[in-house]
């Protein structure tokens, strides 16, 4: 089995950042990516490759085993050592289904491992990490049958933005692939940011089965309603008389419009639970969180003379104790 090495496939130095491994890999992605080089038979493989590349570098506990790799390979090349009699198995990834293991990748970056030509993963890499198919050593010298196990492919985690409106009802999302592919996505009602939402088998490829594709949601920000869990937190304005002598105000709720009583003499910020009028509840259907409307009292203005000196005379026929004695 062929060493192979990925800083030279990325061109950057054994040191490189993160930051500078994305930046070369986005670029050599970009330069050889199959769909811009329809006549060059030579570019699915080198992308294969570079994707290969990034896919070891840019994952911190994955770059430093093959660092360590690298590191006891070359001791051994140096002492005269062939490939054909190096153990592999000490440094196999163990296959089977064990624990979850994903990433968050950008939408450029979903969309080239997706794109299509991407291919199986080497044998070197599959040895080392597992990868996209079935995995090969070759023999050793003490004739023991090559190193075979099966390899899941690798969960995926891809960014969603939905808006207020949508965590409410549900909704879903059309992924499109550029093979052609599409995966409608049903988001159900009352998702929150950072709920992940699990497509069974449609990660990357391997094989004993492909992985998942987890969606994390993240609901925008609303205009008018403050989410909290589940429930929900409004600023209801109210005016000045009904605030004094009570009346009904009609509060606009996520899906319908409510009478609200207001007792008279309310402060401004006095906070009324709605209950049941919320978001609904992920892990409960049918049940729903409350809406917390908090009043905000509005004076009045563009007021005449006349009205001004009788707001003026009612203020001193309250004397010093003010307007809430």
């Amino acid at each position: 089995m062929q060493y192979r090495d990925y800083y030279q496939i990325l061109n950057v130095s054994k040191t490189a950042s993160q930051d500078e491994i994305k930046k070369a890999y986005r670029k050599l992605a970009r330069e050889y990516h199959p769909d811009v080089n329809p006549d060059d038979p030579n570019a699915e493989e080198k992308f294969k490759d570079i994707n290969e590349a990034y896919q070891v570098l840019s994952d911190q506990e994955k770059r430093e085993k093959y660092d360590r790799f690298g590191s006891q390979w070359k001791q051994y090349q140096q002492t005269g050592g062939r490939a054909e009699d190096f153990d592999w198995s000490q440094w196999a990834a163990q296959g089977g289904r064990g624990g979850t293991q994903y990433r968050t990748v950008s939408q450029e970056e979903f969309e080239q491992m997706f794109g299509g030509g991407l291919g199986g993963f080497s044998d070197f890499f599959e040895t080392l990490f597992g990868g996209m198919s079935g995995a090969r050593a070759g023999r050793r010298s003490t004739g023991q049958p090559a190193y075979q196990r099966q390899i899941r492919g690798r969960d995926i985690e891809h960014p969603v933005e939905i808006t207020l409106e949508e965590a409410f009802t549900g909704t879903t999302r059309l992924l499109t692939y550029e093979d052609g592919r599409r995966i409608e996505a049903t988001i159900p009602p009352g998702v929150k940011t950072s709920s992940k939402i699990r497509l069974s088998g449609q990660g990357a490829g391997g094989s004993d089965g492909s992985g998942d594709l987890f969606l994390k949601i993240k609901v925008l920000q609303h205009a008018k309603y403050q989410r909290d869990g589940d429930d929900l937190r409004i600023n209801q304005p109210v005016d000045f008389f009904t605030a004094l002598f009570g009346g009904e105000v009609m509060v606009t709720t996520i899906d319908k419009s409510v009478k609200l009583t207001i007792p008279p003499e309310t402060d401004s910020g006095k906070t009324f639970r709605l209950k049941g009028l919320g978001m609904p509840k992920l892990s409960k259907p049918g049940q729903r969180g409350d809406l917390y409307a908090t009043l905000e009292v509005q004076v009045p203005k563009n007021l005449s003379p006349k009205q001004k000196e009788e707001f003026k005379a009612l203020q001193q026929s309250l004397g010093d104790k003010g307007p809430s004695a």
